[in-house]
């Protein structure tokens, strides 16, 4: 009879570990990476100066596109040899506009 109660409570004690303890461990584990996977300020302020670059950049790029356009409106055929229309990634508008 002591036995019985014995592993009644050995399998009892399982169950719970294994549906309530394990998924609970889990789930504070993914919570603790999930808090540390956050930016820190340094990596903010990285990602604030290269969208500021990449902005300058863009910029620069718009402006020599203006300065070949004024210069040779036929430009970005010349550009890309063998490359009709039709197959171009983007079209004269989207460059002007974009």
């Amino acid at each position: 009879m002591e036995e019985e109660i014995m592993g009644m409570m050995i399998g009892g004690l399982a169950i719970v570990c294994l549906f309530i303890g394990l998924p609970w461990v889990i789930f504070h584990y993914v919570t603790k990476w999930k808090t540390a996977a956050t930016l820190t300020q340094s990596d903010e302020k990285l990602l604030d100066e290269l969208h500021d670059a990449a902005r300058r950049l863009d910029d620069r790029i718009c402006s020599i596109e203006r300065i070949m356009d004024a210069e040779n409106p036929q430009w970005r055929q010349n550009c890309l040899p063998g490359r009709t229309e039709s197959r171009r990634l983007l079209a004269d508008e989207d460059l002007r506009h974009g």
